[in-house]
C-alpha cells in the first residue's frame, strides 16, 4: 500500500466525538491494548488526521503516528505502536526466507508461515520458554488484523490484513496469507508527521 515514500496531505484536530468513536473502535479490534489505552490515546488530547494519497487517513497524537485507516477497512496500528505493545496484537511468524520478500512490499504467501520457521495460532511445537502461548491458542478468521514477525528478529515487520484463515492455512499450505499493509521501511514508516 505505501511501497513508494508519500507527501502528507492536509492536517486536521479530530472531533472530540469522532475521537472517542476512533477509541471504542480500537479497543473493540485491539481488546489486548485496553490496559494501556490512556498512555495510547488519553481522553483529554488532542487526535490530529493527516491525510494520505490513496484515500487513507494517519491518526496522530501530536508527532507520534498512532493508527492510519483506508477509507472504511479496519483501522491498523502503525508499527511505531505495535512495537511499543508487542503482545497486545495478534502475532503471526514468517521464516528467514520471506524475510526479504515482505520488506520488499509483497504479498506475504501462506509457505512463508506454515514452514519450519514460521508461527501459526494454535501450533504446538515445543521450544517451550518464551515461545509457549506467544502465537496464540485460537485460529484466526479472514479480514482479522495480524502482526507479522520474522523469525530470529526482536520487533515486527510487518501489520497487515488476513486473506485466508489460519486453520486453513494449516490444511491447504499453499496461497495468499496476509496482503497490502504497512511493512518496515515503505512509506509509511518513512513519513515524517512533525
Amino acid at each position: 500500500m505505501f511501497k513508494k515514500d508519500i507527501q502528507p496531505g492536509a492536517k486536521t484536530k479530530v472531533k472530540s466525538s469522532v475521537q472517542r468513536g476512533i477509541r471504542a473502535k480500537v479497543l473493540e479490534t485491539y481488546p489486548g491494548l485496553e490496559p494501556y489505552i490512556e498512555d495510547i490515546l488519553p481522553k483529554k488530547s488532542q487526535l490530529d488526521s493527516i491525510k494520505l494519497p490513496d484515500r487513507v487517513s494517519l491518526y496522530t497524537l501530536p508527532s507520534t503516528p498512532l493508527f492510519f485507516q483506508h477509507m472504511d477497512d479496519p483501522i491498523l496500528p502503525h508499527l511505531t505502536l505495535i512495537h511499543k505493545y508487542p503482545s497486545a496484537f495478534n502475532r503471526l511468524r514468517v521464516d528467514r526466507g520471506a524475510i526479504r520478500f515482505v520488506l520488499s512490499g509483497a504479498t506475504l504467501m501462506v509457505p512463508g508461515l506454515t514452514s519450519a520457521g514460521g508461527r501459526l495460532p494454535g501450533e504446538g511445537r515445543g521450544g517451550g520458554g518464551d515461545e509457549e502461548g506467544r502465537w496464540g491458542n485460537e485460529d484466526l478468521n479472514i479480514g482479522e488484523v495480524v502482526v507479522i514477525e520474522a523469525e530470529g528478529k526482536d520487533n515486527a515487520c510487518m501489520v497487515g490484513v488476513l486473506k485466508m484463515g489460519t486453520g486453513e492455512m494449516k490444511k491447504v499450505k499453499k496461497g495468499v496469507a496476509v496482503e497490502g499493509g504497512h511493512y518496515l521501511g515503505d512509506g509509511l514508516w518513512k513519513l515524517s508527521v512533525d
